[in-house]
């Protein structure tokens, strides 16, 4: 029996056992939704803009173990997801982007809503594809889901001219996929293995270094382990939030540049590093010739090659899956003969460093401080919910007060920094989890970004709870003007905001205003206890407030701008490391 390519496409998205497509139709994919409407293996969410379809998809993935799928016409439709392709490759989220295209006849000829997909997205996919021939459209798309979830994770597109989803051809799906050119490692080296064995037994001021690559791998038992085993400090970036228990005594906190003072101070004087599928990028590490200045050995594990070594030497590479590689490594040093060192001291300079608590703020005011309502969102939902967020103060205060305790709960756009993915990624969210509580930390910036998706919210019955946390200020802009540009407040002001209580309702939402700290939890109680509404809650906040610590642009780790309460104290380097203490393995 023949099948249109069209009703192949549908055919193959309920072969790789598709729950939901986020979309929009157009012109050039009419086939594909009339295809849509004619099974019921998947369902289809309607979303008001094509970039929020490609967020939700994209949250959906990072919240479940599935791979986000996306579908938009050609033209506007397509250069409208490229936001969402972009930050899902910036973070590594599988991910497939179903794109319309024009006739082949009219490609290459201006034609109506034409563009080049392939071209404008090839710096910004894992890979991507252009559908020539109906005969290889069901491979191609094996192909995608495969490329999107194996290795080093993301998105790939695939680009359907319309008139390849009109033709006909048999139906066969592939089992499974064989691609010579395309091997992505599972195992690390063993020999490199029994060298980090050694070093991590060695030294004497360890340090683990946690990133994405661990919440994605799936490897937060494996990481538990080894930090219970041997007793490491623990550290993570914005993208490994939850990969180590936030509430945990070892995990010192986030490190970079709005990390804890302790983080930031362990990260620059350890003696041997222990990184598992993290970057060294300038967020984390700011300027690589102060982070080395300090004289460390540094184990990387990534899936990727190509991310070791990027920005700093590394003495022991491993290549490997995060998950399989720690396991091996774990058994290493369970069979290793070496005594481990004695960590003792190493641990009370940490606890030295963290005694002046660098995340204290005072919430003493009638103003409501934007940490103060984080905080009592973490107690009021014990830590459970999902929290997506936006990008700018609000995310970094969600990072640095929302104690996750589990990964895949924090749901950002870290990479790329994409403002107004914090509810359509909600979305895509409670879609995968329609019993848990999804918050997104937004501000009243980035929430204006995407929030017509209020609208899907209201069609699809996604009650997930808005955290807006309105200063009237584009916050990190208007913080950094403060710092470097001499308090002009060039153009980061907004003075003609939308009553959000109202706006909320009109879409029919339940809307909040809570503009003094004594209501604070009682109104998120009350919110999170409105199970099957929405309710965006608008918070009105200390316009001043800042994120500290801060690392500035072209300062080393530990020339960080510390919150008030610790600018005048005196606290001692630690003594330096002899290159003794680090064995003769490497």
């Amino acid at each position: 029996m023949e099948l249109t390519g069209a009703e192949i496409l549908t055919r193959c998205l309920a072969e790789e056992g598709v729950e939901y497509v986020f979309g929009y139709p157009g012109g050039a994919v009419l086939e594909i939704y009339d295809a849509i409407f004619r099974q019921d293996k998947f369902r289809h969410v309607l979303v008001r803009h094509e970039q929020a379809a490609v967020h939700a998809a994209d949250a959906y993935s990072r919240s479940s173990d599935k791979v986000g799928v996306a579908l938009v016409t050609s033209g506007p439709g397509a250069t409208n997801a490229v936001t969402g392709i972009a930050t899902a490759y910036m973070d590594s989220i599988p991910m497939v982007v179903i794109s319309g295209q024009v006739n082949r006849p009219a490609i290459g000829l201006d034609a109506f809503q034409e563009v080049d997909m392939v071209g404008i997205t090839r710096p910004c996919v894992k890979h991507n594809f252009l559908v020539k021939d109906i005969s290889q459209l069901a491979e191609t798309i094996k192909k995608a889901f495969y490329i999107a979830a194996s290795g080093r994770p993301g998105p790939v597109v695939v680009d359907i001219p319309k008139d390849v989803t009109q033709q006909k051809a048999k139906f066969s799906y592939p089992a499974s996929i064989q691609m010579r050119a395309y091997t992505p490692a599972q195992k690390g080296h063993p020999g490199q293995i029994k060298k980090a064995a050694q070093l991590l037994l060695d030294a004497k001021r360890p340090l683990l270094y946690i990133g994405g690559g661990v919440v994605l791998g799936n490897a937060a038992d494996e990481v538990r382990e080894i930090s219970r085993m041997l007793g490491l400090p623990v550290t993570n970036t914005l993208m490994g939030l939850g990969a180590h228990p936030g509430n945990d005594q070892q995990n010192i906190g986030m490190l970079g540049m709005h990390g804890t003072f302790e983080a930031n101070m362990t990260m620059q004087n350890c003696d041997v590093l222990l990184a598992v599928g993290a970057r060294f990028d300038d967020r984390v590490i700011s300027v690589p010739q102060h982070f080395l200045s300090s004289p460390k050995k540094i184990i990387h594990i990534d899936i990727d090659p190509s991310s070791i070594a990027k920005r700093v030497k590394v003495d022991v590479p491993i290549v490997g899956h995060v998950k399989d590689v720690l396991a091996d490594l774990i058994g290493a040093i369970q069979q290793s003969d070496h005594k481990q060192a004695d960590i003792t001291n190493w641990w009370k300079q940490i606890e030295a460093w963290r005694a002046p608590n660098s995340l204290h703020f005072d919430q003493g005011s009638d103003i409501i401080m934007p940490q103060f309502v984080v905080q009592k969102l973490y107690e009021v939902t014990g830590g459970n919910a999902f929290v997506t967020s936006d990008v700018g103060q609000h995310q970094m205060f969600a990072a640095q007060y929302y104690r996750f305790p589990e990964p895949k709960r924090w749901i950002n756009s870290g990479g790329l920094g994409t403002m107004g993915f914090g509810l359509p990624a909600a979305m895509g969210v409670k879609l995968a989890h329609p019993d848990a509580d999804v918050c997104c930390i937004t501000g009243e910036a980035s929430i204006q970004m995407n929030i017509q998706e209020l609208s899907t919210c209201k069609q699809y019955h996604v009650p997930v709870k808005v955290i807006n946390l309105n200063n009237r200020y584009l916050g990190m802009v208007r913080q950094w003007q403060e710092f470097f540009y001499g308090n002009r407040y060039s153009e980061s002001y907004m003075d003609a905001l939308p009553d959000f209580v109202k706006l909320a309702e009109a879409y029919g939402h339940v809307g909040m205003r809570i503009d003094k700290p004594a209501d604070v939890e009682g109104a998120l109680r009350e919110a999170m206890a409105l199970k099957d509404r929405l309710v965006f809650m608008d918070f009105l906040t200390d316009q001043q407030a800042n994120v500290f610590p801060m690392v500035q642009n072209g300062k080393g780790l530990t020339q960080m701008d510390l919150p008030p309460h610790m600018r005048n104290l005196q606290i001692a380097p630690p003594t330096p490391v002899n290159e003794r203490d680090y064995g003769n393995l490497c």
